[in-house]
């Protein structure tokens, strides 16, 4: 059962998501908050697997709660529901430790199915806006905001590796990055672990960050290791 914590500004998305999601046999909801500052104290009540985060809201937004509860909370995972114009916003949630930026037009199914998915383990972004994203990290990742990452931490990626990282970068996700490398899903997922393990990264939006940051993105799968 995948616990459920619903964050919005809005009663009535709020009180939609509740009574549809709790209805789901494998979910439960433990609990809705209106602000960040509701979020915080539902959490210490009940520590919920995943939050579904309205980015903007009143009191405290969803990017200093996501930064709150990563911080206290690293294993909930959390879901920034958004719209196309938050993008600062949702730079900051993702670096804050998000596990998925989707837009609150997708469908239901695409809703249940990215919470497990990120229950999982596995980060979502909306494949509408991915490229937005990866767009987003080009212009912001010379700031203060860049990951690093040692030399020869680097060198010891394979050229197989390259090519997810490519993808990965690219805003492609697992099941994209498996279809176009003629690789299996748990392939994948194994593959990107390692790496994340080579290079010393925390989760698949710093690597995508690196990827942007050192020009990953634009290198040939046809390169020798």
């Amino acid at each position: 059962m995948i616990k459920i914590l619903i964050a919005d500004d809005q009663e009535l998305i709020r009180q939609s998501l509740l009574i549809i999601l709790d209805n789901m046999p494998d979910f439960h909801v433990t609990d809705t908050a209106a602000d960040g500052q509701e979020v915080i104290q539902c959490v210490k009540r009940e520590k919920p697997d995943v939050i579904l985060m309205d980015i903007r809201m009143p009191k405290m937004d969803g990017v200093i709660c996501t930064q709150i509860i990563k911080e206290n909370y690293p294993d909930i995972k959390i879901i920034i529901l958004t719209t196309f114009d938050d993008d600062e916003y949702v730079f900051n949630a993702l670096k804050y430790g998000a596990s998925g930026y989707l837009l609150k037009g997708i469908s239901m199914k695409e809703l249940s199915d990215a919470i497990r998915k990120v229950y999982q383990g596995t980060a979502m972004i909306n494949e509408d806006i991915a490229s937005k994203v990866v767009r987003l990290f080009s212009r912001m990742a010379q700031t203060n905001l860049a990951i690093t990452v040692d030399e020869q931490q680097s060198k010891s990626l394979k050229n197989n590796e390259w090519q997810i990282i490519v993808l990965v970068g690219s805003g492609l996700s697992n099941k994209e990055i498996a279809a176009k490398l003629n690789l299996s899903e748990g392939t994948v997922r194994n593959s990107l672990s390692n790496i994340l393990s080579k290079l010393g990264l925390r989760d698949r939006t710093q690597l995508a960050i690196w990827a942007v940051q050192t020009g990953a993105v634009i290198r040939s799968f046809d390169e020798e290791e």
